[in-house]
């Protein structure tokens, strides 16, 4: 399956396309019904409106005060413009989308660009002015950057990399975040810059750095072993409701890991997908944790090779 696709929704809200400016007098929905999704593709267009230009006529099309969710796509290309330029629009409309509640930044897919080739840009002025946002998310790693900070409403945060630099983990873990409900960090691999280590993660893990916490997603590792060691003892799991440690290199180690802890019969759904598991250890995560009522998905598996007597795993994204 590919993991980077267009979002279909955000914040509950189906997505709606924006339209071009050549379209003949397109029907809009009201404002507020959907999750509105801007983007410019350079190689495409031929109206010789920029990004920026279409951002100011979305502006001035739809009813700004009562947009409710936003979803930025291509801005670009990609190695020439960061996703700075995107903070900055965003900042500078603070007082005429008035009425924001999500923001998903960089919903590109593998044929506009890979995810680690995406450009993003330091996130926190995003909070920053928007004191009423309920959700953000990004996709990609290059230049991602977010500050420790002090929100009071967010309750979803989301980071689709190929490589999660531990310097953003760290600044997850030391934020104030009472609302947060759902927290989804994909790590990727070490190559792709992702230098994200599970004593980055300490402070989230202890537990009581987010009170409001029942969904958390520490996914797409090549570390996967090490996060599920260090989860199976994290006083954070018992406030849990599902846990996602899937797209990763989670082997037999980890799994059994797991199953020696705390146990993990009160999560409603915990997800193993893209596992290297045997097919004992299958067996034994389902014997111990399905007759409790928890969903555990073991479908997919991680693709492996050998060569030269070596074998080698992958996670789910990394370019």
């Amino acid at each position: 399956m590919s993991y980077a696709e267009h979002l279909t929704e955000l914040h509950g809200l189906p997505v709606e396309d924006f339209p071009l400016p050549d379209e003949d007098d397109p029907q809009l929905p009201e404002a507020g019904t959907v999750a509105w999704r801007i983007s410019y593709d350079p190689y495409s267009e031929e109206s010789g409106e920029i990004f920026e230009e279409r951002f100011e006529r979305f502006l001035t099309t739809v009813d700004s005060c009562r947009v409710r969710a936003l979803i930025i796509g291509q801005w670009g290309e990609t190695y020439d413009k960061d996703a700075g330029v995107i903070v900055d629009l965003l900042v500078a409309a603070k007082d005429r989308l008035t009425s924001l509640e999500a923001v998903f930044i960089g919903d590109l897919e593998t044929e506009e660009a890979e995810i680690s080739w995406i450009e993003q840009a330091d996130l926190t002025p995003v909070l920053d002015a928007y004191p009423g946002l309920r959700e953000l998310g990004a996709r990609g790693n290059a230049g991602l950057r977010l500050s420790a900070v002090k929100h009071q409403n967010l309750r979803r945060l989301r980071f689709e990399t190929g490589g999660l630099g531990g310097h953003v983990v760290r600044g997850v873990a030391e934020s104030d975040l009472p609302a947060l409900e759902y927290l989804e960090m994909w790590f990727g691999v070490e190559a792709y810059g992702g230098s994200a280590t599970v004593s980055d993660l300490a402070p989230l893990l202890s537990g009581g750095r987010f009170p409001a916490l029942r969904h958390l997603g520490l996914q797409n590792s090549e570390i996967q072993d090490e996060i599920a060691a260090a989860v199976a003892s994290a006083p954070v799991v018992a406030q849990l409701a599902s846990l996602d440690l899937s797209m990763g290199v989670l082997t037999d180690e980890g799994a059994a890991a797991l199953l020696d802890g705390q146990p993990l019969t009160h999560l409603k759904r915990l997800d193993l997908d893209h596992n290297y598991f045997s097919e004992s250890m299958e067996r034994r995560l389902r014997d111990a944790l399905e007759p409790s009522g928890v969903e555990v998905a073991l479908s997919e598996k991680g693709h492996e090779d050998e060569y030269d007597g070596e074998v080698n795993r992958y996670t789910a994204v990394a370019e």
